[in-house]
């Protein structure tokens, strides 16, 4: 099972490395990561895979939540399955 992690807002040093350090805590390897600072502006796509996670997805997704909300950053953990089904065409 894979999760789509999206970081927007704007930049600062950290983004990447406090999403990085959550993931690592709770066993969510990542897969890929694509990153733009857009002027001052940070944008972050990951793909993680979430099969051997120590924790529901939905403390997950709440922690990274918790750390965009203490950031100013808007963080947004998605299934995978959820992301594809939105994209169906």
């Amino acid at each position: 099972m894979r999760a789509v992690i999206t970081v927007l807002g704007k930049d600062m040093v950290g983004i990447l490395a406090g999403v990085s350090n959550i993931c690592a805590e709770t066993n969510v390897n990542i897969i890929e990561v694509t990153q733009s600072i857009l002027q001052d502006m940070f944008a972050m796509i990951m793909l993680a895979d979430i099969s051997k996670s120590t924790t529901d997805f939905t403390v997950l997704s709440d922690r990274l939540s918790e750390f965009g909300n203490s950031n100013g950053l808007s963080v947004h953990t998605m299934h995978e399955d959820i992301f594809n089904s939105m994209h169906r065409i």
